[in-house]
């Protein structure tokens, strides 16, 4: 069994339901990428994953243990890192006080998490003092990632890590999120950019209507013609 599953949920807002049986699993190290049209239901499982939402139907099971019934923050106890998409940084602290605020749930010593994360995010150390607010787009992104690393987590889960920034801050910011799997990690990540964000998934998900609709490793669903012309342009 996989290490995060994500089983057969069914969950909405209020008396509507987005998703419908949606199965998603992660392993340790692994990249697990969920694209598909907007208004699929992707950030809604996420949500779901994460506790932000109660299921209707299924469970999520964390290392075989079944957690659907835990708060968000338990879900952080219990190993689960989370960046949303918006109002993910608190723009008047500094980079620093960020960092240090997502090592909120930790009694021990964090110095040793925080040099790694600045150096998975070089930038971040040349700029640990200045307000997060007066970053750029890529470089709040790199803060918010950091600070969900802070609670040394066991399952990343990232919503549209991507989005609004240049290719060559997307291209950037994929290659950290590389590392950050090979560091032991599972990485669950939602993506507009399904062509580039497949290219160094491990496993993906194609979403329809809340639905799974393809589900294969990340090469074969690049190499999938109906999911090409239909999802990645062609």
């Amino acid at each position: 069994m996989s290490f995060l599953v994500g089983e057969n949920m069914t969950c909405g807002y209020g008396k509507s339901c987005i998703i419908h049986d949606c199965t998603i699993t992660a392993d340790l190290g692994e990249i697990v990428v969920v694209v598909g049209p907007n208004g699929a239901g992707k950030s809604t499982a996420m949500k779901a994953i994460f506790g932000m939402l109660s299921l209707v139907r299924g469970k999520i099971l964390l290392n075989e243990t079944d957690i659907s019934e835990l708060k968000p923050q338990e879900r952080v106890l219990c190993g689960m890192g989370f960046v949303p998409q918006t109002s993910n940084i608190f723009a008047s602290m500094t980079v620093e006080e960020n960092l240090e605020m997502g090592a909120f749930i930790r009694e021990d010593d964090v110095s040793e998490t925080l040099q790694q994360v600045f150096e998975l995010f070089p930038i971040l150390r040349d700029k640990r003092y200045q307000l997060a607010g007066e970053l750029s787009g890529g470089q709040r992104q790199q803060v918010a990632v950091g600070r969900a690393l802070m609670t040394e987590p066991k399952v990343l889960i990232l919503d549209e890590p991507t989005a609004g920034v240049s290719p060559i801050v997307m291209d950037d910011l994929f290659e950290r999120i590389t590392e950050v799997a090979r560091s032991g990690i599972a990485v669950l990540m939602v993506e507009q950019n399904a062509k580039q964000a497949l290219s160094i998934a491990d496993k993906g998900y194609v979403l329809v209507q809340g639905r799974n609709a393809y589900s294969d490793t990340g090469e074969a669903l690049m190499a999938n013609e109906e999911v090409r012309r239909t999802f990645l342009g062609g």
